[in-house]
């Protein structure tokens, strides 16, 4: 069966305010996780994930009782619901940052959690406190729901690239300090100490998501002219640059091997597209770090 045809339509020139918008909520939303969670290797405690109805925290632990909060890009709505059967929502529609912002914590207090957030993004070469961000307050319905479209459709393809692998690998989880959808394979080997350098976030976070030797990738909804699929290893190993796969090419900025969404969204096997740029990476990778492939990839 081909999936040709389920890749929804995302230029970036027409829905690029509702997608820097919908960064800032999440980063939001993603924080009471961050306050919530115990601390997990690499920062795994914080992401969200791809759902039926949209993005959600997952169960978070409140004392004796848990909590999901849900983007529903399908009723556009956040929805906060706790194990003791309680809910709470916030109408996405007509919201700027600042005023998510004070109903999401006005929704907590309904719900008498208490929860001590950090007030301003993370990640961005400019940020404003959230409680003063009126500014950015797009929010595109159909646009939102294409992107969760978008989403489902990438989360099935990394969701099958990783089950080829059995050594330490993460979930397929979406990170909303940049904004992506990835998956991260381990060597199982200590990697040097990474340099940092990340607008607006200590060095002691990328430190902590690389102190270990990976091949990752993910789907990033900026660059080109509807976002990008990519592909990174490190440390990278010399050579790897120079591998450049089928209709991708390595961007020095980045660091990393690019994908335009558009190629995948309208070839006429989209999945097979994709899997063939994400498995000739980590091929590359592997092969130029020399991994132990044998013991770490299913047969």
């Amino acid at each position: 069966m081909t999936s040709r045809g389920a890749w929804p339509a995302l230029p970036l020139d027409r829905w690029s305010d509702t997608r820097d918008t919908l960064q800032l909520w999440t980063q939001i939303v993603g924080k009471v996780r961050l306050a919530l969670e115990p601390m997990v290797n690499h920062w795994w405690q914080v992401p969200l994930y791809v759902d039926a109805r949209g993005l959600t925290t997952s169960l978070m632990p409140y004392g004796v009782i848990g909590l999901e909060m849900v983007f529903d890009f399908r009723r556009h709505v956040l929805e906060l619901r706790t194990t003791d059967g309680r809910v709470a929502e916030v109408d996405l529609r007509g919201r700027s940052v600042a005023d998510l912002y004070a109903d999401v914590l006005a929704r907590l207090d309904d719900l008498d959690i208490q929860v001590d957030l950090m007030g301003r993004p993370v990640e961005l070469p400019e940020v404003v406190p959230f409680a003063a961000d009126r500014q950015h307050c797009a929010y595109d319905p159909d646009f939102a729901h294409a992107f969760w479209l978008s989403l489902v459709q990438t989360h099935r393809v990394l969701t099958e690239f990783r089950s080829r692998f059995v050594g330490k690998v993460s979930p397929v989880h979406f990170f909303w300090g940049a904004f992506d959808l990835a998956v991260t394979r381990f060597s199982g080997r200590p990697a040097p100490l990474h340099p940092g350098g990340v607008p607006n976030c200590p060095d002691r976070v990328s430190q902590e998501a690389y102190s270990h030797e990976v091949s990752s990738c993910g789907y990033w909804p900026g660059g080109g002219g509807q976002g990008i699929f990519y592909a990174y290893a490190y440390p990278e190993p010399p050579g790897f640059r120079d591998r450049v796969p089928a209709g991708a090419h390595y961007d020095e900025q980045l660091g990393e091997f690019v994908l335009p969404y558009e190629t995948v969204a309208r070839a006429d096997d989209p999945d097979a597209v994709l899997l063939a740029f994400l498995q000739h990476t980590y091929d590359s990778a592997a092969d130029l770090a020399a991994w132990d492939r044998p013991n770490l990839e299913r047969v």
